[in-house]
């Protein structure tokens, strides 16, 4: 039994890679492309995908949506935990990095799966509220910009049914949000969200310390 959360040394992270993660030949290839670009530091970690992917099936997600998709790894491992009817909204504005997100969709197999909106994604998740009401989806996954994360998770809490989870990437900032010395903007932001979040009745909530860290909101 312990106390607390475990520090992930190198040699820890790679034995847990080693002795837990079941990465498919498409997304090991994914990211191994993403981590020779110059953001590669964008892109989520094996074990944070596989989580991720996880959780979609426990709560048996069908309906989903994506707030930032950068090359697609993570709407890949989701795409592939989906059921043959699931569905991903993919929100992004970069074509560049989605160009590489749509070659290993289609090559996995899933990019009927997934719609890639082009346009902010706040536009693009006020369209859905327009059109489909409140109370539709299952899933969602914010790793966006971090100044916009407020307002995503206000939009997507309306679009999330009963029960539905919202996860929101980078709440732990490489420990920044805890320094209460960092005034840079996306800290702050980020910091501000967690405060939010806290003290948010309408949802359940938990942030795991996996990657930079992972906040997980139920939406009661």
């Amino acid at each position: 039994m312990s106390k607390r959360t475990l520090s992930i040394t190198e040699d820890i992270h790679a034995y847990m890679i080693e002795h837990s993660v079941r990465e498919p030949d498409v997304l090991k290839r994914l990211r191994t492309v993403t981590q020779v670009m110059p953001d590669a530091n964008m892109q989520i970690g094996p074990e944070q995908g596989q989580f991720m992917a996880l959780l979609a099936r426990l709560i048996g997600a069908r309906r989903c949506i994506e707030v930032g998709v950068f090359t697609g790894y993570s709407s890949l491992a989701l795409a592939l935990a989906l059921p043959d009817d699931g569905r991903i909204i993919a929100c992004d504005i970069n074509d560049k990095w989605t160009s590489i997100a749509r070659q290993f969709w289609r090559e996995a197999g899933v990019e009927n799966k997934i719609e890639l909106k082009l346009q902010p994604a706040s536009q693009t998740l006020q369209e859905l509220l327009e059109a489909n009401g409140e109370d539709k989806y299952d899933y969602a996954f914010i790793d966006a910009d971090k100044t916009g994360y407020a307002d995503y998770y206000e939009r997507l809490l309306k679009l999330m049914r009963p029960g539905g989870l919202i996860l929101a990437d980078n709440t732990l900032w490489s420990g920044r949000v805890a320094d209460a010395d960092d005034k840079d903007e996306d800290t702050v932001a980020l910091r501000a969200f967690n405060s939010r979040l806290l003290n948010d009745t309408r949802v359940d909530i938990s942030l795991v310390p996996i990657g930079d860290g992972l906040t997980l909101a139920r939406k009661r």
